[in-house]
């Protein structure tokens, strides 16, 4: 039997719209899987304090000045901001002077360290401070990392440095906390070490556990306080 040749042509063009519209239902479905993959391997707070508990920073555990000066071979990165005073160093002399406080290491600061020495203190004249040297802006400076007394070391770098990029350390951290981070800022669901990382340590209000209490931070001379709930800034407000 033959087809009438109008009929087939609309045959074909029917045939033809039903094959685009099929193809354009597939890429789409495809688009939306592809989305939702992506979505789904996006770091997200929740998942990033989950793999916090598997970061393992490396530390040098120095003993003695040879060791300590392993400080010198990569770039460190201050673990918490405001806490350690730096004094003016004399490269020449070889002296730090104690009287005159320059400043305190910022969070997460990098610092490139040149040396580390031992100086005499004049408020503590019997122990030798162990010191690691840099440069800030042309102008050299020294930060007390541990003591000696009578030949016996107590330095505290690991607990003052990082020696990875913190960056690389929690990079499973979404780029927009870092963002906070990096500018010194914080923002509510923030973690308690995400927090740290961008102003400071924080002294607790009350004996409350770690990651739900209220933490009072001196941030530099801009204080504030944070309370937390399940490891997440709940409440951010100006301090005394």
């Amino acid at each position: 039997m033959a087809i009438n040749p109008e009929f087939r042509k609309k045959l074909q063009i029917f045939l033809a719209v039903a094959i685009v519209l099929a193809g354009g239902r597939a890429a789409y479905i495809v688009y939306r899987r592809h989305e939702a993959m992506k979505e789904e391997t996006k770091p997200t707070q929740e998942t990033a304090l989950k793999a916090d508990y598997y970061v393992t920073p490396k530390k040098l555990h120095p003993y003695d000045l040879k060791s300590a000066r392993q400080l010198t071979e990569q770039p460190v990165w201050v673990k918490y901001g405001y806490q350690h005073t730096y004094y003016p160093y004399d490269l020449q002399r070889h002296k730090t002077d104690f009287s005159h406080e320059a400043g305190t290491l910022l969070p997460l600061q990098k610092l490139a360290i040149q040396d580390v020495v031992t100086d005499v203190s004049p408020q503590a004249p019997g122990i030798k401070q162990v010191l690691a040297c840099f440069s800030l802006n042309g102008t050299s400076y020294a930060v007390p990392i541990g003591a000696e007394k009578g030949g016996d070391f107590k330095i505290y770098s690991d607990d003052i440095f990082f020696i990875e990029d913190p960056h690389d350390l929690y990079k499973h951290w979404p780029a927009d906390v870092w963002k906070q981070i990096d500018a010194h800022e914080v923002q509510p669901g923030m973690s308690e070490l995400q927090a740290g990382f961008a102003i400071g340590l924080g002294a607790p209000e009350g004996s409350e556990g770690y990651g739900s209490r209220t933490l009072h931070y001196a941030n530099g001379g801009k204080p504030l306080v944070i309370t937390f709930e399940n490891d997440k800034a709940v409440e951010i407000k100006p301090g005394s």
